[in-house]
């Protein structure tokens, strides 16, 4: 089984506060015959009786190492194959990046991973970890 990241509860508990149901925890995929990829959280929110409930999936990272370039090649590229898992497998549920805010602020401040964000259509959450808070989504 694959280690949960450091803030994954934080945000867990950001989501739940915001009205998010975890549905899957951590979100196990198949793909192919051979390959199966777990996402963090699979996540619900329910908009109105009438209406077909919100998916999303959430890969958590934390950011504490001490290259922020290495933590976003690794993050990127893992946000990259979920997303396609989840075109062929899942195609009502949308795929979000959380990441903390103190990275958000400062790291993806910076012109390389803005512009891989716009460039790769990346959704983030971003987080407190400190007050287990959803800050801000950015689509």
């Amino acid at each position: 089984m694959s280690a949960k990241d450091r803030f994954h509860e934080a945000v867990k508990k950001g989501l739940q506060k915001q009205q998010w149901v975890i549905t899957h925890d951590p979100l196990r995929i198949e793909f192919g015959e051979e390959d199966e990829v777990r996402i963090d959280l699979g996540t619900e929110r329910l908009l109105a009786a009438e209406k077909a409930g919100e998916k999303i999936a959430v890969e958590v990272k934390s950011f504490l190492s001490d290259s922020a370039l290495f933590d976003f090649h690794m993050a990127l590229g893992q946000f990259l194959n979920y997303r396609l898992v989840l075109e062929a497998s899942e195609r009502e549920r949308s795929l979000y990046l959380a990441v903390p805010i103190a990275a958000y602020e400062s790291f993806f401040q910076r012109d390389l991973p803005q512009a891989s964000v716009r460039q790769y259509q990346v959704k983030l959450i971003v987080y407190d970890p400190v007050d287990e808070v959803i800050v801000r989504w950015i689509n």
